[in-house]
Formats: C-alpha cells, sequence, structure tokens
C-alpha cells in the first residue's frame, strides 16, 4: 500500500483512508457488528491504516466497533475520530465546542477506542458560540497531556482554518470533495497548500452515486440519510446522471471502475489528498483499493477536468439546516 503524509506534519497513513461511519450509522440497516470487524481487519491486512470515526456516528456505537476491531492493530494504525456535539438521552442534542466539554467527551472516545492517545481528533463542525482560538487552547492542552497527537477541522472556513492554525498547527481538515462537489477547489486547497495542512475528503464517492450504480429509481431504507439530501431526488439523480455517463466512459477506457476514476481524479489532485471512502463490503473496500494504482496522466487529468467543468450539477449536498452548520 503506497503511503501519504498529510501536509506538513509527519503523520503518514495510507495513500486512502477507511470512513467507518455507515457501519452503524446513517445508511439504513446497521450491518452486523462481528462482519464490520472482520471487514475493518481485512481492511489492515490488505495495508490500510487510517480509520476514520466520530462520537456522533451511533452516537457512540461507531467509536466502540472502532475500538474493538483495532485493538489487535493498535501500533500499526491511525485512528481518527471527533468531538464537537452532545448528546442526550442517546441522541445528539447540539453543536458544543466549549473547552471542558472537549476536554470531558475526550475521555469518552480514549475509553470507547481503547487507547491512550489519539492520533487525530477533529471538531466536527464550527461551534458558533466558542471563539475557534478556545477550541485550539484545549487542543493545544491535551495534546501537552498526551491524550491527542494531531488535531483538525471538519467542514470549517478558511479564515476558521488560519485562525486556529495559529495557536495549535493543524494537521488536516476533512471536508466533503468529489467530482460533484469541487467548491473546496476554490479556496480551502490553495490555503491548505499555502499552510501545510492535509486534506481528508469525504464522501468521495458522493455517497455512492459517483459508482454508478444509483439512479432515478433508486429507493433507500427509511433510516437511510440520503432521504433527506436534496440531490438524491429522483428527478435531481436523473439530471445529474451526465456525470456519471461521462465516469463510466472514463472507466472503459482505462479497464476500471467509476469508483476506481473517481477516486483516482481525487488522489491525483495533491500528493497530500487522502479520501476516505465508506463501505460495509469486502468487494467495495478491493475495488476502492484498486484506485490506489490507478494513475490518470496529466491529459486524462486535463481532459477530464474540462469536461466535468462543462457539468452542471442539480441539488444541494445539504439540507438547508444541515448546510447552515458547515463553513464552506
Amino acid at each position: 500500500m503506497k503511503k501519504r503524509k498529510l501536509g506538513n506534519s509527519g503523520l503518514e497513513v495510507s495513500a486512502m483512508g477507511l470512513g467507518c461511519m455507515g457501519m452503524s450509522f446513517a445508511y439504513g440497516t446497521t450491518p452486523d457488528k462481528k462482519e464490520m470487524i472482520a471487514l475493518i481487519h481485512v481492511a489492515v491486512e490488505r495495508g490500510l491504516t487510517f480509520f476514520d470515526t466520530a462520537q456522533i456516528y451511533g452516537p457512540f456505537t461507531n467509536e466502540e466497533l472502532v475500538g474493538e476491531a483495532l485493538a489487535p492493530y493498535r501500533d500499526q494504525v491511525v485512528i481518527a475520530t471527533k468531538f464537537g456535539f452532545s448528546f442526550k438521552d442517546g441522541k445528539e442534542s447540539g453543536i458544543n465546542s466549549r473547552p471542558e466539554h472537549i476536554k470531558q467527551t475526550v475521555e469518552g472516545s480514549l475509553k470507547r477506542l481503547k487507547i491512550e492517545t489519539i492520533d487525530l481528533l477533529y471538531q466536527h463542525r464550527v461551534d458558533p458560540d466558542v471563539p475557534i482560538e478556545e477550541v485550539a487552547g484545549a487542543i493545544k492542552d491535551l495534546i501537552q497531556e498526551g491524550k491527542i497527537k494531531h488535531w483538525g477541522l471538519s467542514e470549517a472556513g478558511v479564515q476558521t482554518i488560519r485562525r486556529a492554525h495559529a495557536v495549535q498547527s493543524i494537521t488536516a481538515v476533512q471536508s466533503e470533495y468529489s467530482m460533484w462537489w469541487r467548491r473546496p477547489e476554490e479556496e480551502l486547497l490553495p490555503a491548505l497548500e499555502e499552510l501545510g495542512i492535509g486534506f481528508v475528503p469525504f464522501s468521495p464517492l458522493g455517497k455512492g452515486f459517483l459508482t454508478g450504480r444509483i439512479d432515478k429509481n433508486s429507493t433507500f431504507a427509511s433510516s437511510d440519510f440520503r432521504n433527506i439530501v436534496p440531490r438524491f431526488t429522483p428527478e435531481n439523480l436523473d439530471a445529474n446522471q451526465v456525470l456519471v455517463e461521462l465516469i463510466k466512459k472514463v472507466a472503459a477506457e482505462k479497464n476500471a471502475t467509476p469508483a476506481q476514476i473517481a477516486l483516482a481524479w481525487l488522489l491525483a489532485q495533491k500528493p497530500w489528498i487522502v479520501p476516505i471512502p465508506g463501505t460495509t463490503k469486502l468487494g467495495r473496500l478491493d475495488e476502492n483499493l484498486g484506485a490506489v494504482d490507478l494513475d490518470l496522466t496529466p491529459e486524462e487529468l486535463g481532459d477530464l477536468n474540462t469536461a466535468i467543468s462543462k457539468i452542471t450539477i442539480a441539488g444541494d449536498r445539504y439540507p438547508e439546516a444541515l448546510e447552515k452548520r458547515t463553513g464552506l
């Protein structure tokens, strides 16, 4: 497995990570826990060293799953988790990044993950009621205490990133980025390159859409998050098929799958980008990993980018209430 470093931090991880959210949260029926632990074990055997979870996934059950699965491999892997929400009666009850809350919730994450130090801790969403300098100060304390090694922000705006980085150096920023959500290219990626911060794109396959296996006739379980995503209405899925057809065409030319083309495209953007596609199936895991060794030539990339830029994507990526929680 090829390795990459997240910015100037020196934190080295596999060129692709594994997003573990869907193993216990957000995408309909919860998979069998033993099967997910076995899948994580296979991922480690395949060379993956970077695993992503969060307190809110469950809540808490995903951290417990990841902690149990990776306990035998602790010295071989990098575990990333996230803070930033309060919980009541087993459900999320609002954004909360007060310093005392951060320190309290980190203790819970350490126990659930069965580790003494968190490799990479993200603020899951920026808290408008807490200055980012206070958040960074709390993180600095936790680093000095040995509770965490590296930190980052998720879905934060460029100015917030700069302010936080000035207090405590940021290792990575996590945000959505894919062929059908390219806004990070406008301001975020140039700022990260300037500051020496790594980038970890989530939903690199467009929540499954870029695999080519979803169309206007697709249906999702009642508990599947995509039911409330504007881009996943039948009319928007139909309108956006033009992008999938483009990816399928390139995939056929490269003897690859659409998912592999979408991931290879991301990997080709910058050497400090590490996507974290999620899956609950072994076949999909192996398919995704195939993208690491799939090279797109500069000419192929240029042609692909030109073609993508002519496509207008229909539908917002989040419902309005959730989009307000992002800084992009």
